[in-house]
């Protein structure tokens, strides 16, 4: 005989309840704006969890912590190429727009780190550049934490079926979807998690988070895709290589194992 679990009263919202991001607002002074801004883009947290919602009803006492936004810098720019540090929590447009001359090559999610190409748009090189990506000619590396402990290298080859609405969400086929292919390889394990050095051929959206949550390993961070919620999604760019052209970056501190 089946026993029934006894379903759990919602919490009860304090009757002096105020929205988060004016709650956000009184306690940094700043805007409400200011506030929301930093809400939406992920860098607010909440006893270790990030805050989703900048309207989600809030007691007067919850204490608030603000991540900073890392600074954007410059690892190489000659005239065919700029090569960006992205930080976390900037969408790679909103980088573009830092740099008129300049356009996006390709692009990293929004909390992936690492580096991001720009071209002078529709020059010779941008062309060649493109040919490569198509190819599949351009080496692309990352870094991941994920969750449980990978022991041996892996090659994921699960075809991708790509959802676009207000935001994208990619789910895996069996058979009819578009080719993908990562190669993950684990270089540090602790704690019930696995950094991972990962390679890819294909450049699908979202398809390092998606393979890695359909081999049940989500990108700690990567709520979205199962993950457990972190500061951030702990994915970061870190070679790209492509017509002569070799560029690192390093992972920042939060890819450091205790």
């Amino acid at each position: 005989m089946k026993t029934q679990k006894i379903p759990q009263p919602l919490p009860k919202i304090p009757s002096n309840a105020q929205k988060a991001y004016k709650l956000l607002a009184l306690q940094e002074k700043i805007s409400n704006n200011e506030a929301k801004s930093l809400i939406d883009r992920g860098l607010v947290s909440i006893q270790g969890k990030k805050l989703k919602i900048a309207r989600a009803l809030l007691s007067p006492h919850t204490h608030f912590k603000i991540q900073k936004l890392p600074p954007i810098k410059t690892i190489f720019q000659d005239e065919n190429i700029l090569a960006i540090s992205k930080p976390p929590f900037l969408t790679s447009e909103e980088i573009a727009k830092l740099y008129p001359q300049w356009a996006l090559l390709h692009r990293l999610d929004k909390e992936t780190s690492g580096i991001l190409l720009l071209i002078k748009e529709n020059s010779p090189f941008h062309f060649k550049a493109k040919e490569e990506f198509k190819k599949e000619q351009v080496l692309k590396q990352y870094i991941a934490i994920v969750e449980g402990i990978i022991e041996e290298e892996q090659d994921i080859t699960a075809p991708l079926i790509i959802q676009k609405g207000n935001f994208a969400k990619v789910l895996v086929s069996k058979n009819n979807g578009i080719k993908a292919h990562t190669q993950i390889t684990p270089l540090e394990i602790g704690g019930k998690k696995t950094k991972l050095e990962i390679l890819i051929k294909t450049g699908r959206t979202h398809q390092i988070r998606a393979h890695l949550a359909h081999i049940k390993h989500p990108i700690i961070g990567d709520t979205f895709y199962g993950g457990k919620p972190a500061s951030r999604i702990l994915l970061h760019a870190q070679k790209i290589a492509l017509l002569n052209y070799n560029f690192e970056d390093s992972p920042p501190k939060e890819f450091n194992f205790q």
